[in-house]
């Protein structure tokens, strides 16, 4: 009897304490810890987590960090082959001036040319007749005439034969130029738009990237600031746990001192043991090398062009398609072209029909064949893209399936 009532009157001072000393930013729900034991437990369990999502944020913001550096060099580095094109651009125009000023001039001998022969054709079809060469030379009045009509005619036909030999090499070499001409700036001109396409790209890719690390960083600040508001009610749980305990202890004794000072005639011994609970804190080969090698710098990896051909490029993740197809293929032993151009017209061309994991596959995007990915089964690619750097992307919907033309090329 004597033991079942100290235990009510124990509870009854440790709800009270609980309530009465209870350190202010406790919520006060039904469930609320009822000892200062169980409060600590509670804010050991929220400091915990807190700094795990620190840890967390730091590990994300260390990530976004190099992502941020990656694509500022590819941007510095694209920045350089803008500058670079526009001179060649520049001095390709000046070419087509120094062009054009010599086709003009091809063009005015061509002319004076035709008119010399115009006018050797007017000399021997005078007053609306025709007079030929036979002619010419049959008139002769004597032998040493008719020896020297030969000799002229000779001469001026030889000449006339010069005449158009001259102006035919010289069309020829006029179309020569004009296609070298338009070929070199067409291609200045696709490099122009890539380049500034993907520096558009890179450029949005970084704006989004400051945002995200804005925001991180925010994270990080209001964790933090939990964390040390968590810390200093458990510092305060701390300071008052011995006088908790010293007036709980005092309590007990003054009670069981009543209660064996209120019994007459008996005389009772017991044992009374004290129950606790403890908290626990939870601490928080082959082709198929070729498709799987680059999945190590999927969303950690930036588009630039021209990439992937150094170990610099490789090292921080920087592609284009093109180099990620033929540096993926390396890493399966193979060795193949670095260039869209190039890998088309290699390996062996098969079916859609027919496509397998490890083929690769062409798009039209800027240019006819302008992408480049190894497809992956399933109606999906891998590849560098602009937008994203190296992901794998679906054939089956969307932008890839409106621009892929059909080339599938095996190795």
């Amino acid at each position: 009897m004597l033991k079942k009532k100290l235990v009510v009157l124990n509870t009854t001072i440790l709800l009270g304490l609980g309530t009465s000393l209870a350190v202010p930013g406790i919520n006060a729900h039904a469930n609320q810890p009822t000892s200062v034991t169980q409060q600590q437990a509670s804010l050991q369990s929220q400091i915990s987590d807190a700094q795990i999502k620190i840890v967390e944020t730091q590990e994300e913001l260390k990530k976004l960090e190099a992502q941020i550096n990656r694509v500022d060099k590819a941007i510095k580095e694209n920045k350089s082959l803008i500058d670079e094109t526009k001179a060649k651009m520049k001095a390709t125009e000046k070419e087509i001036t120094s062009l054009e000023k010599k086709i003009k001039e091809l063009e005015d001998r061509i002319e004076k040319r035709n008119n010399v022969l115009k006018e050797r054709a007017r000399t021997f079809q005078e007053n609306g007749g025709s007079v030929d060469y036979i002619e010419v030379l049959f008139g002769a009045a004597s032998f040493k005439e008719f020896v020297d009509r030969v000799g002229a005619v000779a001469t001026i036909m030889e000449a006339d034969q010069d005449l158009i030999e001259s102006n035919e090499k010289d069309k020829k070499d006029l179309e020569a130029k004009q296609n070298e001409v338009k070929d070199k700036y067409n291609e200045l001109n696709d490099t122009k738009l890539d380049l500034e396409e993907m520096q558009k790209q890179n450029v949005d890719k970084q704006k989004k990237n400051e945002q995200a690390k804005k925001d991180l960083k925010a994270k990080e600040a209001e964790n933090k600031e939990r964390k040390a508001e968590l810390e200093q009610k458990y510092g305060s749980l701390q300071s008052v746990e011995p006088q908790i305990k010293k007036m709980i202890q005092q309590k007990e004794q003054d009670n069981l001192n009543q209660l064996v000072a209120s019994t007459v005639g008996t005389s009772s011994s017991g044992n009374t043991s004290k129950a606790s609970k403890s908290s626990s804190v939870k601490a928080s080969g082959g082709k198929s090398s070729a498709i799987t090698a680059g999945y190590k710098y999927i969303g950690n990896s930036t588009y630039k062009f021209g990439g992937g051909r150094t170990a610099s490029d490789v090292a921080n993740g920087l592609f284009d398609c093109s180099g990620f197809v033929s540096w993926a293929y390396s890493q399966a032993g193979y060795s193949i072209p670095a260039s869209t151009d190039a890998l088309k017209n290699s390996g062996t061309r098969v079916s859609t029909s027919d496509m397998q994991p490890g083929d690769l596959v062409f798009f039209n995007t800027y240019k006819t064949d302008g992408h480049v990915g190894i497809y992956v089964g399933g109606g999906k690619f891998i590849g560098s893209q602009s937008s994203t750097g190296v992901a794998i992307a679906s054939m089956d919907s969307g932008y890839w399936k409106s621009v892929f033309n059909g080339r599938v090329v095996r190795f």
